[in-house]
């Protein structure tokens, strides 16, 4: 059922295997209903993952896309810290595994051994299936909140989780995790809500000692006016035939919306600036809106620049800039 490596493609392969059977209508029902839920304002306070159907239906709607947009933030986390190895993970929230899957990829030479914390047992059974053979993890139930402690580990990823909890929890759930761990990565939909979530863990990460080594270029205040603009990045994911039937859609592929924030406790080298929007490109000239330590800027490179002309052409939302700045 799957492949011998974690990666986006072993992922859906192991999808399609457990939930190919699922009657497509009910699958469907429960994506509505989550939709619903998680695009409203209200924090559940309880698992909204109630379910086999539920947890079916989740898996088949936000793996993909979980994975990549945590892939994402885990590869500018390394692109700060390219020789940090983490040896221990705590997925918090993890459901049914996508940032655990995301981790294993992306130090898929030395993948650590991960955690997999959640309050709803149909995910984390469900979880187990998929990961069986690809990650070396164990599962365990645990309330998500701000009572939950968490043991040392290198890195603990909270994705897609904050909105589910209370303010107060919010708080205490990330200030446990800086507590806990060298790296934190927090990753939420790329919404105005969404952002304003992760500057809140961001601010909270750095009161706690934790260097900014992503998406930021700087660990000082944000500079985007709250209430003007929000930070956010996508990232693509590509659709299987069982992805599309669920969603209803079909194209091939759709862009996953989101806002994150990786900080450590261990020195790292950020960014010197990060293009915050789609580059614009003009007949003759590319027009990055960069975020650096100085603020938000514009930076337009035309063919008088030479080479740096083809890689502002090639350059994408959420990539460093210049591309020198990353070894590349």
């Amino acid at each position: 059922m799957n492949a011998s490596a974690p990666s986006a493609d072993s992922l859906r392969a192991a999808l399609a295997g457990l939930l190919g059977g699922l009657p497509p209508h009910r699958t469907a029902q429960a994506v509505d209903r989550l939709i619903a839920n998680y695009r409203g304002t209200t924090p559940t306070d309880a698992p909204v993952l109630r379910d086999r159907s539920d947890v079916a239906a989740y898996a088949a709607y936000r793996m993909p896309a979980t994975f990549e947009a945590v892939r994402g933030a885990l590869d500018a986390l390394r692109d700060a810290a390219p020789d940090w190895e983490p040896r221990t993970h705590t997925d918090v929230g993890g459901g049914t595994g996508a940032a655990s899957w995301a981790v294993a990829e992306a130090w898929g030479d030395a993948p650590p051994r991960t955690t997999v914390l959640d309050w709803a047992e149909p995910a984390l059974a469900l979880g187990r299936e998929l990961a069986g053979g690809v990650l070396d993890a164990e599962w365990r139930r645990e309330r998500i909140g701000g009572a939950l402690r968490l043991a040392d580990t290198d890195l603990v990823t909270v994705s897609y989780v904050l909105k589910e909890l209370t303010e107060a929890d919010r708080a205490s759930l990330v200030t446990e995790a800086a507590r806990a761990a060298q790296a934190v990565v927090v990753v939420e939909p790329g919404t105005p809500d969404g952002y304003e979530r992760i500057i809140a863990a961001r601010t909270l990460l750095v009161d706690a000692g934790f260097a900014v080594a992503a998406p930021c270029p700087h660990s000082g205040a944000c500079p985007i006016v709250p209430g003007t603009d929000w930070c956010h990045f996508s990232a693509r994911v590509s659709r299987s035939s069982l992805h599309r039937q669920v969603k209803g859609g079909s194209l091939p592929y759709e862009d996953e919306k989101y806002a994150y924030v990786a900080a450590t406790r261990f020195p790292v080298t950020p960014a010197t600036a990060r293009i915050v929007r789609r580059p614009q490109i003009r007949k003759g000239l590319v027009q990055l809106e960069l975020c650096d330590p100085g603020g938000l800027s514009r930076d337009t490179v035309t063919k008088r620049h030479g080479p740096l002309y083809k890689q502002a052409r090639d350059a994408e939302w959420g990539d460093p800039w210049p591309p020198e700045a990353d070894g590349s």
